[in-house]
């Protein structure tokens, strides 16, 4: 097993301390056709409410971006519908510019917030003149018409379960599978102020679908649990974690992210969820 988690638990509450200090952020690759600098600053700033910046703007294109955006759609090919249409190739593949803009930095508090204004600035970039965007902070894409659409879910959200449907979307890749171990994990949640969560299934049981549907499907809600259900006083190591009265029991202990280096976009300071079977 991994190294248990480092960081601190605010005492009744769901609030940790990372031992890392690492505070995440949104990181947005923007691509599009001449685009220009003060039309993508204004449109940011209204739409991330002074707080997102267009950290660069470079003028050609770039031979990785086809490549860059079909990792990010295979991640999530197999659990979501991203929409990616053959318009949304043909504007990847004709770009001649690609911008970068930062969020500001991410606390547990804040997180939920911010996530959803860079959903809107996302937007506001694909209505100023960008053409695909793509998250490198979770390694996330969608055609343009799913992110138009997914703002504007996050936009009028009625409540905490809305919204976090709509930012879990946008932002979370589900399932991921380690090729060195195996192991089954979200990757994301950092963005939303939450640990991520894992399965490590053995790989015996790798190819088996009925099995590999039910973990992923344990992945989604207890993703889904830690945004919207969790007990005000947070979770603690070794308690137990069903999706449903009659299915199983899951024992969940947190770990530290081993996965990515601290230095990484992906790194999550809060660590990860293990799910063992109970």
């Amino acid at each position: 097993m991994s190294n248990v988690w480092q960081g601190t638990v605010m005492y009744g509450s769901r609030f940790v301390v990372p031992a890392s200090g690492v505070r995440p952020r949104h990181v947005l690759c923007a691509v599009g056709v001449g685009l220009d600098a003060g039309a993508l600053s204004a449109a940011i700033e209204e739409a991330g409410g002074g707080e997102f910046t267009l950290a660069e703007l470079r003028k050609r294109p770039d031979p990785r971006m086809r490549a860059a955006f079909g990792a990010a759609l295979d991640a999530r090919r197999s659990v979501l519908d991203d929409e990616f249409t053959d318009d949304d190739w043909a504007a990847v593949d004709a770009h001649d510019s690609v911008a970068y803009v930062l969020s500001p930095r991410i606390s547990q508090s804040t997180a939920l917030d911010v996530s959803e204004r860079a959903l809107a600035v996302t937007a506001a970039l694909l209505n100023c003149g960008a053409t695909a965007v793509r998250n490198e902070s979770s390694g996330v894409t969608c055609g343009r018409e799913r992110w138009l659409a997914l703002a504007d879910m996050a936009a009028a959200a009625g409540d905490a379960y809305d919204l976090a449907t709509a930012l879990s979307r946008a932002w979370v890749v589900p399932a991921l599978r380690s090729e060195r171990d195996g192991v089954l994990y979200s990757c994301g949640m950092h963005l939303l102020g939450e640990a991520d969560v894992e399965i490590a299934p053995g790989r015996q049981h790798l190819e088996e679908p009925e099995l590999q549907r039910e973990w992923v499907t344990t992945l989604h809600i207890a993703a889904y649990y830690l945004l919207t259900d969790q007990p005000e006083q947070g979770i603690r190591n070794g308690e137990g974690f069903r999706i449903s009265p009659d299915a199983p029991r899951w024992v969940m202990h947190r770990l530290e992210c081993e996965r990515y280096s601290s230095e990484s976009f992906l790194f999550n300071p809060y660590g990860y969820w293990r799910l063992t079977p109970g």
